[in-house]
């Protein structure tokens, strides 16, 4: 493929764009998401496109061909075909992310996660865990506001971790994450009992909540990252049963959960004994989100 099939006029882009702002609209898929997929591929800017002031620009470099982009819109407003797969990226908290069908995108409610292990963090330079690390954005955000602290990343999936190691790279991260093939705790046991903390963002949905959810989530998103089992508890229920042994006193142990889940979970941490400090945590919507404890 040359390079002049990445060459297209202003005008080209311009008659493209709103060709793909009406379909969007017609297809009720947000119109946004056609200038931020043109942020992406096109680089242009938010104020070229306000202005339409690119619609006079003799060429326009694009990062793939004009019809592989409009194939790939089309897969969006007819298989509802995420726009951040298109994209390749997503941002997530001051970081652009690479991103395919073989990791959960990262939501912005997630970013939370990186707050409150930081305001919770005694120590911050030791050990911590990003358990189901998918693209790796928690391990990334916790590198960044633990500097001093080693991540420990670990998903099961490969190919996840194929991306999360090519955005630790392009971030500038990779020297103070490690990656790991496994289940949850399995691969870090020679750590065992010397974590200051773990933060995780498991599968939480209810097996039989799946064929609910939005078709660009269950038609897209990888179901190895989104099941957790008949009442979505299960990895959570692995988590607070394992996590005490890898733990050091004093420890954080953070998660993710889904609406109407704090009042079980926050009963699991009580009843496996090891925990202290139980609190639960609204996102910025003041949905009850967020589960986070220390070893006693």
């Amino acid at each position: 493929m040359g390079e002049k099939h990445l060459i297209v006029s202003g005008l080209q882009l311009w008659q493209w764009r709103n060709a793909a702002l009406k379909a969007a609209i017609a297809t009720d898929v947000p119109p946004m998401e056609v200038d931020w997929l043109l942020l992406e591929v096109a680089g242009l800017d938010r104020l070229a496109l306000r202005l339409e002031s690119f619609k006079n620009w003799p060429q326009i470099q694009l990062q793939l061909p004009l019809e592989e982009l409009e194939q790939l819109w089309q897969r969006r407003l007819n298989d509802r075909l995420p726009v951040q797969y298109i994209a390749g990226a997503t941002t997530w908290r001051q970081f652009k992310i690479a991103v395919s069908s073989a990791v959960l995108i990262p939501r912005p409610e997630t970013e939370c996660l990186i707050d409150l292990a930081e305001a919770s963090a005694s120590n911050a330079s030791g050990h911590w865990a990003d358990l189901g690390t998918g693209s790796g954005a928690i391990a990334l955000g916790l590198a960044d506001v633990l500097p001093k602290a080693t991540i420990h990343a670990v998903d099961y999936s490969l190919e996840a971790l194929a991306i999360a190691r090519t955005n630790a790279d392009n971030l500038g991260l990779a020297d103070r994450i490690q990656f790991y093939q496994g289940f949850w705790w399995e691969p870090l046991t020679f750590l065992k009992g010397q974590f200051s903390g773990m933060v995780s963002n498991p599968p939480y949905i209810p097996t039989s909540t799946l064929p609910t959810l939005q078709p660009e989530v269950i038609n897209h998103e990888p179901h190895l990252a989104l099941d957790g089992g008949t009442d979505g508890l299960d990895y959570i229920r692995h988590l607070i049963e394992i996590s005490p042994s890898y733990l050091q006193s004093g420890g954080v142990w953070l998660i993710e959960m889904m609406t109407g889940q704090a009042d079980a979970v926050r009963e699991l941490l009580q009843n496996q004994g090891s925990y202290c400090k139980i609190q639960i945590h609204a996102d910025l919507a003041g949905i009850e989100r967020f589960a986070l404890a220390y070893k006693s």
